[in-house]
């Protein structure tokens, strides 16, 4: 009696021993074959790739950013957006290409609202070569720009397609421009300089007393 209770005890431990067995071996094959795919050399190599892609997609994303340098040494950076007016900013980029504003003015000033350049004879009447189409709704496109403070816009006249070299960047949220007038980027630092020429002297025509002078208009 005693030797068969002996047997039994020796049979259970090697039945446990070999669930024991075959539990681990369960264990070794699904974490060696199973969803922890950021091990091994192959997974570091498809992160690296993923981690390039991702860099690229932002660099073919990333907006135009142009800096306008005062005289007074003074400086305004403005991002550009070609997605929701590609044809103003290509005159805008083409114009700054060809340095076509280097030692052009603000030649009209209205604290409260914005300052306005870009004319070459500094008179407001001037312009490029070219005049281009305006990008905004009541001339049938649809741009998302509301004019919010530190907004660049292109100057027109009547015309809508007039617009060409004279643009404004507003000093205050000036929505009421929306849907009229063709903005086309937003500043992204150096709106205290916005300010400080916004606040200069002008005459009863809204022209400065002095000459606001910008220095150069760069890509950066």
């Amino acid at each position: 009696m005693m030797m068969m209770k002996v047997k039994r005890r020796r049979m259970k431990r090697t039945r446990l021993v070999l669930i024991m067995a075959l539990a681990f071996a369960l264990c070794a094959l699904l974490a060696g074959c199973g969803g922890g795919g950021s091990d091994g050399p192959a997974a570091d190599e498809q992160a690296e790739e993923e981690a390039v892609n991702e860099e690229e997609m932002g660099t073919m994303t990333d907006n135009p950013v142009i800096e306008i340098t005062m005289e007074n040494g003074g400086t305004i950076d403005i991002e550009l957006d070609p997605a929701a007016a590609p044809i103003s900013v290509a005159n805008f980029l083409k114009l700054v290409d060809e340095e076509f504003y280097d030692g052009l003015t603000f030649h009209r000033i209205i604290d409260g609202f914005m300052i306005q350049g870009g004319d070459p004879d500094g008179t407001g009447t001037g312009g490029s070569d070219e005049e281009i189409a305006g990008e905004f709704e009541q001339n049938g496109w649809n741009n998302p720009i509301s004019h919010k403070r530190g907004v660049i816009s292109m100057a027109r006249s009547n015309d809508p397609n007039s617009a060409s070299s004279q643009f404004f960047i507003t000093n205050t949220d000036s929505e009421f421009l929306d849907g009229g007038y063709a903005a086309f980027g937003r500043v992204l630092s150096g709106m205290d300089v916005v300010d400080e020429i916004s606040a200069v002297d002008t005459d009863a025509g809204d022209r400065p007393l002095e000459p606001v002078v910008m220095k150069t208009i760069r890509r950066k």
